[in-house]
């Protein structure tokens, strides 16, 4: 698009007071765009804790509003985010699975409430500083993973939809971190050099352990080893993550070598958790795993079996498997080579190149289920 076809569009871009959102207003304020700013605040319920930051997110989004003359709405989401993102993450815990709120936090408001608010404001288009791409082809848009392969956020955005797509435009996707920071510097921006955010999704920074205990009654239990030997004490099994080394507080057991034990799985039916020695140990290895809730950015499912790439956790590389159709909408997933600690809960995304093509929840692998007659998945 040109500058002059693009200055009658109106588009609102998502301000969350960083770096990423704030150069996506310039960078497009440079395209021609007719830019305004939203900034959403999506939890209260600890405002007066000093891990919430939402004061000054906000306040940073407003002088990044203030130094690039475009007028930012403010907008509280927070009953939204409750209902749909929140409520549900609990619920992932208190069945024992370690769910990813950034993927449902990217489907439930920032591609849907915050796009309707977006689109009552007249706008041609919504914007986010997300580091992902898209263009349209054979009459479908595709996701793309963005040019900073460091960055590329496409693996949080893949229950996005076909109108979604049509509706969002994403500026950071042919450009580099430091490059975005070497704008926001070059325009003397207050976020330049402001550190990304982590954490939950809008919630922040925080002790996890303490915040889940806010709202989960723990149920401490035993630790047991693969033949179900009592080797330690767990603090409610919520706590815990498949491959998880540290904070397990087992020390010297009887007759077992000076290895450091792993967290490999969850017997929620006893309330144990199973912990097994060395890092590379076989239970923690998976050749397949299972997976509903499958969103597919196409809109369509594939043909199956398909082969593709897949990733099981945001920072691991694209790793070849085959996807076949299974029972209910579910699909199995079977990889080339096996893979570690794979967690149910948290999301397998598939991809072909840089092509992002959706994906699903993991409900569970063949480790300790098909090997330890004790175990209860």
């Amino acid at each position: 698009m040109t500058k002059n076809k693009n200055k009658s569009q109106k588009v609102i871009v998502g301000m969350s007071g960083g770096v990423d959102s704030s150069v996506s207003v310039a960078l497009l304020q440079e395209q021609g765009y007719a830019v305004e700013g939203m900034f959403m605040k999506n939890w209260e319920e600890d405002d007066t804790q000093e891990t919430c930051t939402a004061a000054e997110d906000a306040q940073d989004a407003m002088s990044v509003a203030d130094k690039l003359k475009v007028r930012i709405h403010l907008r509280n989401f927070a009953s939204e985010y409750w209902d749909y993102v929140f409520e549900n993450f609990l619920n992932e815990y208190r069945i024992g699975r370690t769910p990813n709120p950034d993927i449902l936090c990217n489907r439930e408001i920032k591609f849907k409430t915050f796009l309707d608010n977006a689109q009552d404001l007249q706008a041609d288009y919504m914007a986010t500083g997300h580091y992902v791409d898209k263009d349209f082809h054979q009459g479908k848009y595709r996701l793309l993973k963005g040019k900073d392969q460091n960055k590329d956020q496409s693996y949080f955005l893949y229950t996005i939809t076909q109108e979604q797509l049509a509706y969002s435009l994403f500026p950071l996707g042919k450009i580099s971190k430091p490059k975005v920071r070497e704008i926001a510097q070059n325009l003397d921006l207050i976020v330049a050099d402001k550190k990304d955010s982590v954490g939950i999704c809008f919630i922040g920074e925080k002790d996890f352990q303490k915040f889940l205990t806010s709202y989960i009654e723990p149920n401490p239990g035993a630790i047991v080893d693969d033949t179900n030997k009592i080797i330690g004490r767990h603090t409610g099994l919520m706590y815990y993550t498949i491959g998880q080394r540290q904070g397990l507080g087992i020390g010297g057991v009887k007759n077992a070598p000076p290895l450091p034990w792993f967290v490999v799985a969850k017997n929620h039916n006893e309330n144990k958790l199973i912990a097994i020695q060395g890092g590379d140990n076989t239970l923690l290895q998976s050749q397949w795993l299972i997976a509903s809730d499958l969103s597919w950015v196409s809109g369509n499912e594939p043909e199956l079996p398909l082969t593709c790439k897949a990733k099981t956790r945001y920072r691991q590389s694209d790793q070849d498997c085959t996807i076949y159709a299974g029972d209910n909408g579910q699909v199995k997933v079977e990889f080339n080579q096996k893979q570690r600690a794979v967690t149910p809960g948290q999301s397998v995304v598939f991809y072909t190149d840089d092509i992002c093509l959706g994906g699903g929840i993991i409900q569970h692998t063949n480790t300790l289920n098909e090997k330890c007659e004790f175990y209860a998945k």
